[in-house]
């Protein structure tokens, strides 16, 4: 089952968004050997994945074609697909009480970006009054976060996130995990294969560092009627805030 969900922007504003992004900071020949160095770095060899178009015969099996995403389809999962104006940029796979929100970007043909896009996020969460821990998971070098929010009944409360990222050629797959596979991340394996198994399309085209990989509906989806309201966080941008969304229609794929 598919949901859609309206963003306040435009595909324009989001790409100009990503751009005005900065990194401060020592250079890399300045890092220390701690875990320092890792800023445009050239992107690390992915043997379990995510997937390049390239690397992989048939990405449409076992997978539902988004476009510039082919996702791993799994047994009673729910995908939705985030909207900034006309454009589909994201996809959100929940899966029982977890969920993990995908987004690709292009990136320089030589040089991962995920180092500095997690020193942007840690540093606009931080800025927000949350915690980050940067710890090295299945996933490689991610970030889990405490997250201020507003609950329902106008408290204040925390939202346990990991961030997690993968460079690949001339792109960059970002997830975002949430709901129990954030919190106890130990029961977030499926979610960390779908990630892993993602097929990414880049595509020849010229693309600006960091413009969203622009995704579409698969070809048999259909538009149902709204469904209950839901709270997810998310992190529409790299460096910035974490915004509450509502759920949309839901797009139901027929196979």
């Amino acid at each position: 089952m598919f949901g859609r969900r309206k963003k306040n922007k435009t595909p324009e504003e989001s790409a100009a968004g990503l751009a005005e992004e900065t990194v401060t900071g020592a250079t890399a020949e300045e890092e220390s050997d701690e875990g320092q160095g890792r800023v445009n770095l050239p992107p690390a060899p992915r043997p379990d994945g995510p997937w390049d178009s390239s690397e992989v015969t048939n990405p449409g099996e076992g997978r539902v074609d988004l476009g510039g995403l082919f996702v791993p389809g799994v047994e009673g999962m729910e995908l939705r697909v985030e909207v900034a104006g006309d454009a589909i940029v994201a996809a959100t796979v929940v899966l029982q009480d977890s969920a993990v929100q995908l987004q690709a970007f292009a990136a320089p043909r030589n040089e991962g970006i995920w180092g500095e896009v997690r020193e942007e996020i840690a540093a606009g969460i931080t800025q927000q009054g949350g915690v980050i821990d940067e710890v090295e998971g299945p996933l490689g070098w991610e970030l889990r976060a405490q997250v201020p929010v507003q609950l329902p009944d106008g408290t204040n409360g925390v939202q346990v996130v990991r961030f997690v990222g993968v460079d690949g050629p001339r792109w960059f797959l970002r997830g975002v995990i949430s709901g129990q596979g954030a919190v106890q991340p130990q029961a977030a394996g499926v979610l960390e294969h779908i990630f892993r198994d993602t097929v990414i399309v880049r595509g020849e085209g010229p693309m600006a560092p960091r413009d969203p990989i622009v995704l579409k509906l698969p070809d048999d989806a259909q538009m149902v009627p709204d469904g209950v309201q839901q709270e997810q966080v998310e992190q529409s941008r790299f460096g910035g805030g974490v915004e509450r969304l509502e759920r949309g229609p839901e797009i139901t794929e027929i196979r």
